[in-house]
């Protein structure tokens, strides 16, 4: 047990303060999502006046966009950790995590847990900025929001350092991410109401673990969603875990060449 602990302890701080020294990294995190905010939510709220709050739920464009901005930058920061499983293999790092004393579930679950910890900081820090451009967002609800934003970062946590112990460059791990991403945010619900998706295409966004945690995001702050919240909430739960078991798995068979 003490061993597990302290390589779930040293892998969760290493993650944190890797994250934290590289500072175009932590500008960019950053900046991102309040480009989408400022610049895509603002216009289209602007354009979107007279008339058309009843597409978005009843709701201002920018109040529909936030909580989904919110779970964007959760989601992209947790999905590009796998980046972090290439470099350490490149370095060579990761060999010396392979054959270390310490059990490799308890390394790879401080990894994913520290890339969630820095998503969820990251999704915290767009919501505050946020609601100085949508006060009525619901703050009240910031603690249950936490803990769901906390099962989505581990979710997409897992599937990155999934995707990323298959890989052997940093190209191919980022062809697949880049490919990857974009279907699952637009698929999600983040930038239009899925009911007006075609019924074709409501299929796949049924199938995505982000469409769950933008609607708990929106029922939350802004009070409107598609689906019941407790379902939203089992759901993640159980992806998350799922998620999580398949990544450890995974973790235990990789060699190094």
């Amino acid at each position: 047990m003490g061993y597990f602990m302290d390589a779930f302890v040293a892998m969760w701080y290493r993650q944190i303060k890797r994250f934290w020294r590289a500072k175009p990294r932590v500008i960019g995190t950053f900046l991102h999502p309040i480009f989408w905010l400022v610049f895509f939510g603002i216009g289209f709220s602007a354009s979107m006046r007279g008339g058309l709050s009843n597409a978005f739920m009843g709701t201002s464009y920018l109040a529909f966009l936030l909580p989904g901005i919110v779970m964007m930058t959760i989601f992209t920061s947790s999905f590009m950790s796998g980046i972090s499983v290439i470099w350490d293999k490149e370095f060579g790092y990761l060999k010396v995590v392979l054959v270390s004393p310490a059990p490799r579930k308890a390394s790879i679950l401080g990894r994913s847990l520290g890339d969630s910890t820095i998503a969820l900081l990251q999704g915290l820090t767009i919501l505050l900025f946020g609601y100085l451009l949508v006060p009525s967002l619901n703050l009240i609800n910031i603690i249950p929001l936490i803990g769901i934003s906390l099962l989505v970062s581990i979710t997409f946590a897992s599937i990155g350092i999934i995707i990323a112990t298959k890989m052997q460059t940093m190209e191919g791990f980022q062809l697949i991410v880049n490919l990857i991403t974009l279907p699952l945010l637009f698929l999600s619900g983040i930038f239009y109401p899925i009911s007006q998706a075609p019924e074709w295409l409501r299929i796949i966004i049924l199938l995505n673990p982000l469409t769950y945690g933008v609607d708990v995001a929106r029922i939350l702050l802004i009070g409107v969603g598609n689906f019941n919240l407790i379902m939203d909430i089992i759901l993640l739960s159980i992806l998350s875990a799922v998620f999580m078991f398949l990544a450890m798995h995974q973790f235990e068979k990789t060699t190094i060449g």
